[in-house]
């Protein structure tokens, strides 16, 4: 077999079990494994990272935007650029740092498909990476091929005697962006990291806050989704009182976010962009992965 495939690994269950089942279809040595780092994961991914290396034999290479010599020195950058956070389209520090950076990539490399970890509950994610990247991502979903859904391949990744990142141990569903949080981590999410990371939550509030600042409107990266709901606060803002904040929003049904696979987050990062997209704000709520029965071996 002459292929290369291109697996994006992205520090959760679902990249690392589409990149561990690409190794056994396509063979070891016809599949590139590429991690792109935005420099605010938790440090305990790097510690899974090298722990799929040698689950699947093979290194996985890194490629970022972020560092010295790079064209950000960190993540907050991105959002002080921009003077945003969230928006209808996804994080916009994602779409900088992934989703920008995956298209650079693509055109200095050949490969035969790259693979996606979309489980059976992202139909809709699958739906628009084929609709818009069909012919430069060659995509491929082994998960789909599969069956398998987060549950699945939480399941896999115990079962192979691996230990789960610290960020789903501590109940998140996702592994991305711990270091500051999740932009898109929904009210659920920051009610939950207002509780169990206050550190996070109290940066955010303040980066809130400066944006607003800056932007001379309000800068959030929640919203209300109910109806008449409206931007959502982390923290009161003393020059928009008519604004809810976090405290004033009530428990939210868990609703999952995905993981970014290499792409960019967010439950929208695969439809096609709009001129209008970076002036509306956004979020997707999250659920406790802690529901989950595991059943490590």
């Amino acid at each position: 077999m002459n292929q290369k495939i291109i697996g994006w690994w992205s520090g959760g269950v679902t990249s690392a079990v589409t990149c561990k089942l690409c190794i056994d279809i396509y063979g070891v040595e016809n599949v590139r494994l590429i991690f792109i780092d935005t420099f605010n994961e938790d440090d305990d991914t790097y510690r899974f990272k090298k722990d799929c290396e040698k689950w699947y034999n093979k290194d996985i290479e890194t490629i970022t935007r972020v560092g010295e010599g790079k064209k950000y020195e960190k993540i907050q950058d991105v959002w002080y650029k921009y003077k945003s956070l969230n928006v209808a389209g996804g994080a916009v520090c994602s779409s900088e740092l992934k989703r920008q950076l995956r298209k650079e990539w693509e055109k200095e490399n050949t490969y035969e498909a790259q693979a996606f970890g979309f489980d059976v509950d992202e139909i809709r994610r699958v739906k628009s990476m084929v609709n818009n990247y069909k012919k430069t991502a060659k995509p491929i979903f082994p998960l789909l091929m599969y069956g398998l859904n987060k549950k699945d391949c939480v399941q896999i990744v115990l079962d192979a005697e691996l230990k789960l990142p610290r960020a789903y141990v501590l109940g998140f569903l996702n592994n991305n962006c711990l270091n500051t949080g999740c932009v898109q981590g929904g009210i659920g999410y920051w009610q939950k990291m207002k509780r169990d990371i206050p550190r996070n939550f109290d940066e955010m509030a303040k980066v809130e806050h400066e944006l607003t600042q800056m932007k001379g409107e309000p800068v959030t990266m929640l919203k209300d989704q109910s109806k008449d709901g409206g931007l959502v606060f982390l923290k009161p803002h003393k020059d928009y009182p008519n604004i809810k904040d976090i405290s004033m929003m009530k428990g939210r049904e868990p609703q999952p976010l995905t993981d970014c696979n290499g792409l960019a987050c967010g439950v929208k990062d695969l439809d096609e962009r709009n001129d209008t997209e970076n002036e509306i704000n956004f979020q997707t709520n999250i659920f406790n992965f802690m529901e989950y029965e595991l059943k490590p071996k």
